[in-house]
């Protein structure tokens, strides 16, 4: 009996990690959302607040800070209007989170429009119980044609 109790103990246990590592993630995923129609609205007031004071942005054409990357996306320099997200994962480690997602993203960069398959990393870091971006990567995937 002592055996059956602690068994179901230990499956109750598991059940309530999943789910607080699920709540985790499906945040973490509606936070990367919520970002994507940011950057697409150019709401660099929301962004400002959701980016690290030290975090870092990896572009196609070079990698900067949060100052010139709110620069780049209110003035226009990058316009990202429309990502279509086709995959999504994330990892949790204490108090960081990787999320993957494999995007086409539809852009305006330099006036023209654009539309690149990605893979784009996001590193969140939950600082004082709030998780805030401080690293998107951007890959430019290679797909048939291309």
């Amino acid at each position: 009996m002592k055996k059956l109790v602690f068994g179901l103990f230990l499956v109750l246990s598991g059940i309530q990690i999943s789910v607080a590592q699920s709540a985790t993630d499906k945040e973490i995923i509606q936070l990367s959302k919520d970002k994507w129609q940011w950057m697409a609205d150019k709401n660099v007031g929301l962004l400002d607040s959701l980016f690290h004071e030290k975090s870092m942005f990896v572009h196609m054409g070079g990698s900067w800070g949060k100052q010139r990357e709110l620069d780049v996306i209110k003035s226009g320099g990058i316009w990202y209007k429309k990502a279509d997200v086709h995959e999504v994962s994330v990892n949790i480690m204490d108090n960081t989170a990787i999320l993957l997602n494999r995007i086409d993203l539809l852009a305006v960069v330099g006036g023209n429009e654009v539309t690149n398959p990605f893979m784009v990393t996001e590193v969140y870091v939950k600082e004082n119980g709030t998780w805030k971006l401080g690293s998107l990567s951007f890959t430019k995937l290679l797909t048939p044609g291309n």
